[in-house]
């Protein structure tokens, strides 16, 4: 069973990954949870995802028991959250505008679906059993996060670059469409062996 803890919100969940120090960005966060809630790793927990956001897995130290049930509490807040998206499909990239900082839109696009989905995905296991279509997604996903690293390096500083602008567009329409069909055939019919336990 998942737990049901109520998520506390984008703001107040970057001031926590901020306190802890975590080196990995909220959306990051948010798409290894969706690509971990879909593995096929059965034996992936949530504390393991967790623990994956810091370096070498070192989880910060906690000090009391009720510092880390707080802790667990509100990162499984988060899991949960994506957990019903996954359940009604509805995991897509942020919506961007030709006016943000696109040399920014394609690093952070590339982390969100390499470092976030595809290694939520393979659970830390480099060799496990699925069927081909799906490995063909999840490996389309991989090039399609170095797509947007080759559109970073076309950016050119002070010019409106609406070219770069409309391939992102068009790169993210495919990223949703490949992560809406893994969740559709893979994780949705196999939901109930997906659940993780937080222990």
């Amino acid at each position: 069973m998942k737990s049901e803890n109520e998520y506390i919100g984008d703001d107040k969940l970057q001031k926590l990954l901020e306190h802890y120090a975590c080196p990995t960005p909220l959306e990051v966060v948010k798409l290894r949870f969706a690509g971990a809630i879909c593995s096929p790793n059965g034996d992936l927990r949530p504390t393991d995802v967790i623990s994956s956001l810091w370096e070498n897995n070192n989880t910060p130290r906690l000090e009391t028991k009720k510092e880390a049930e707080l802790f667990f509490k509100f990162f499984m807040g988060l899991w949960d959250d994506i957990f019903h998206k996954i359940t009604r499909n509805n995991i897509t990239l942020p919506k961007i505008s030709a006016d943000d900082n696109l040399l920014k839109v394609c690093e952070s696009r590339y982390e969100m679906i390499e470092l976030g989905f595809v290694e939520g995905f393979w659970g830390g296991l480099e060799d496990i059993k699925v069927p081909a279509h799906v490995a063909e997604v999840v490996d389309s996903l991989s090039r399609l996060a170095l797509l947007y690293k080759s559109l970073a390096g076309k950016i050119t500083p002070g010019k409106e670059n609406k070219n770069i602008f409309t391939a992102i567009i068009d790169c993210d329409k495919t990223v949703n469409k490949s992560i809406g069909y893994l969740i559709e055939h893979y994780a949705l019919p196999h939901i109930e062996e997906l659940t993780r336990t937080v222990h």
